[in-house]
């Protein structure tokens, strides 16, 4: 934690050193295409930020919501900061989970009302998981829902919180690069969140024409 401040730093500072490093690593005549792909993961980077920005939004009105019905003290500011909390995946939420507990306990120790906390941030939690985060964030970076569950599980198990934290934006980086490479662009259809129907294909609707024209002339 200490660190990463000192990190951010450096790279915002020497960022144009960077960008003229990737620049000149391919031969002149990519390097259009090189800053057009700099540029789209630039727009990528930001709205993911925007989508987590989203994301917290609707933890912290649930989780407010929720803590105001049971009749909590300082429902509103317990579940703001749970939902920050909850940028750290699993351990977030855990940490937000117990300091939120001990709180109202402090303040109404009554069994039900405690139970009731825990049951709403796990009910606000499988909430996030499966449905904001794939449809909120994922879908601002323009990767589909099951690649986004999939990369986040990856990272948590290659690099930990950080890992997670940081998989869906690689992944969509990764994307953008896929869709600009002729022999990785079947790749970045994979990981895009747009169907064959959605493009309007009829590639899918071929085999079942055929059959219908082979029953015909029988």
């Amino acid at each position: 934690m200490t660190l990463i401040p000192i990190y951010v730093f450096l790279l915002l500072y020497y960022r144009t050193m960077l960008l003229h490093f990737v620049v000149v690593l391919f031969s002149e005549k990519h390097t259009e295409r090189v800053r057009e792909v700099l540029g789209e993961v630039k727009v990528v980077i930001q709205s993911y930020m925007v989508g987590l920005l989203i994301e917290t939004s609707c933890v912290a009105a649930l989780n407010s919501i929720g803590l105001l019905i049971l009749n909590v003290q300082y429902a509103v500011l317990l579940g703001i900061m749970a939902a920050i909390l909850n940028l750290i995946p699993y351990i977030g939420g855990l940490v937000a989970t117990l300091l939120t507990v001990l709180i109202t306990f402090s303040n109404n120790p009554e069994l039900s009302v405690i139970l009731g906390v825990v049951g709403i941030f796990l009910l606000v939690q499988f909430i996030d998981n499966n449905v904001f985060v794939p449809l909120i964030v994922a879908s601002k970076v323009q990767v589909n829902a099951l690649v986004s569950i999939v990369g986040v599980l990856i990272g948590g198990a290659l690099a930990g919180v950080s890992g997670m934290f940081l998989s869906i934006p690689a992944i969509a980086i990764m994307k953008v690069i896929f869709d600009r490479v002729d022999s990785l662009r079947p790749w970045g259809v994979l990981l895009g969140d747009q169907t064959p129907e959605d493009k309007g294909s009829s590639l899918f609707r071929l085999p079942r024409r055929r059959k219908k024209a082979k029953a015909v002339e029988e």
